[in-house]
């Protein structure tokens, strides 16, 4: 669970409260690792019992005021200790792909219309990142932290470039499928594999 490695990142990057986190994750960090405000506190609260944060003091303390919460060495030591370690890329699950696939055997009814609305979904996260870029990321920024952080958004560029570029592919396949296929019958009438064959 990297939940409380992201709060971390985050808490170094800057103290902050669990408000402010909440909203730092919906900016940011949410576009890869997303958190509700429930768990947020909930993992702050295990972060300060273990003694990896703290509560920074008050100057004039009130009645509600928000706590804001520091690193403590052994957070960043942590920290450290997860970032290098080993890890094995997961494997891809896409229900998308999976309901595709499916339809090659009961049929494509209704999924034209899916792959079009996935297809401007991701069309239009591209655009929110390359506004992102545009803004956060102009040429002649290249201290080594803002080169690691573009190289995220990238990531989500270039992963938003290959679905897009992969849906419009699809459609064009679908266009080209045989009317029966498209048909919702319920029915293939193509040979069934033979055993073993998938």
């Amino acid at each position: 669970m990297s939940l409380p490695h992201a709060i971390l990142t985050a808490l170094l990057e800057k103290p902050s409260s669990g408000l402010e986190l909440t909203r730092r994750f919906d900016k940011s960090i949410g576009y890869f690792w997303s958190a509700t405000h429930q768990q947020i506190y909930r993992e702050l609260g295990k972060l300060e019992g273990e003694g990896l944060i703290r509560a920074l003091p008050n100057a004039q303390p009130s009645r509600g005021q928000k706590k804001s919460y520091e690193v403590l060495p052994a957070g960043r030591a942590e920290l450290a200790r997860w970032a290098a370690a080993g890890q094995d890329p997961k494997p891809l699950r896409d229900t998308l792909l999976l309901r595709l696939r499916a339809s090659a055997v009961v049929g494509t009814a209704g999924l034209e219309a899916e792959l079009r609305r996935h297809l401007e979904l991701h069309q239009r996260q591209l655009a929110e990142y390359k506004g992102i870029e545009k803004r956060d990321f102009p040429p002649g920024r290249d201290a080594p932290e803002d080169r690691l952080r573009h190289l995220v958004l990238r990531a989500g560029i270039d992963l938003e470039t290959f679905w897009t570029q992969w849906l419009t592919h699809a459609l064009t396949e679908f266009a080209d499928l045989p009317a029966l296929l498209q048909a919702d019958s319920g029915q293939s009438e193509a040979t069934p594999p033979k055993a073993g064959q998938s």
